[in-house]
């Protein structure tokens, strides 16, 4: 088994209600950031897997994703699987 790094980026569908991004596009537009287009607000889940490889790993990941870290309806996740790096 081999250990990875995973790191799921987890936003909402484009179409569906964002209010934090909403909040977050108004706030930078009223403190003179200009040409801020839509601004989407999610979250970034960060953790390791031991898996056999980074096939596995990912197929994991995704059911992860799937069943627990992101809602399939209102949200879109991207995965990124590197090998975990070794500490001493």
């Amino acid at each position: 088994m081999t250990d990875y790094s995973i790191e799921v980026r987890v936003t909402p569908r484009r179409g569906i209600l964002d209010p934090q991004g909403k909040a977050v596009g108004g706030a930078l537009t009223s403190l003179g950031f200009g040409g801020v287009g839509e601004v989407h607000v999610g979250r970034i889940i960060v953790f390791s897997l031991a898996a056999e490889g980074e096939p596995q790993a990912r197929e994991t990941a995704q059911a992860m994703c799937r069943q627990l870290l992101a809602n399939p309806v209102t949200e879109d996740f991207r995965i990124t699987v590197s090998p975990a790096e070794s500490v001493g």
